[in-house]
């Protein structure tokens, strides 16, 4: 299976009010540690998709693509990466962001079991990232537009259920609340 991982990092984290990508927690940051889990599952391409190519530096085993229009919303970001696993002749993606620190590979293979259907994660009463799309979808994904991401296209998805990837670094408490979850191994 060849699977893309499009991990979605070029957001602004204007509610943290600093890089949740370049935020450390257990001695790496959140953007290494997604792309860890990434190469754990197997996928490649991983395709970060940043603002500024320097967000990516120091990572390895991974392509950085700038997203030149990342101010539009998370859909500019989607749109970029999902042309680059196009280009790269894959037969499905998982998007997926850095922010979400309970996420494990074997999650992610769970959501490419099936190749042919979109597949999402279900957490907190709703269906969201990280989720599987085959090549067949990219089309509607290219088409996306402003902030709201893949939202609509995941309402009737498929989905596998994973309570812990409700726990994302959106605000300050939410990332003391993720430095207590990492100590304690829940």
């Amino acid at each position: 299976m060849n699977v893309a991982a499009v991990l979605l990092a070029a957001g602004a984290s204007r509610r943290l009010g600093q890089s949740k990508q370049t935020v450390v927690l257990g001695g790496e940051t959140l953007l290494r540690r997604a792309v860890q889990v990434a190469q754990q599952a197997k996928l490649l391409p991983i395709l970060v998709i940043v603002r500024d190519r320097s967000m990516g530096a120091g990572l390895s085993g991974c392509q950085i693509v700038v997203n030149q229009v990342a101010e539009e919303g998370i859909a500019s970001s989607i749109r970029c990466g999902v042309e680059q696993a196009r280009v790269q002749g894959v037969e499905g993606a998982v998007l997926m962001s850095c922010d979400q620190i309970a996420l494990r590979p074997e999650h992610l293979h769970q959501l490419c079991a099936q190749v042919d259907r979109v597949t999402g994660s279900q957490y907190d009463g709703k269906i969201g990232i990280p989720a599987y799309f085959p090549a067949s979808s990219f089309g509607a994904l290219l088409k996306l537009t402003g902030d709201a991401g893949a939202r609509d296209l995941l309402r009737e998805a498929a989905f596998v259920t994973e309570e812990a990837l409700k726990m994302d670094v959106d605000t300050e408490v939410d990332l003391e609340n993720a430095r207590v979850w990492l100590e304690t191994g829940a």
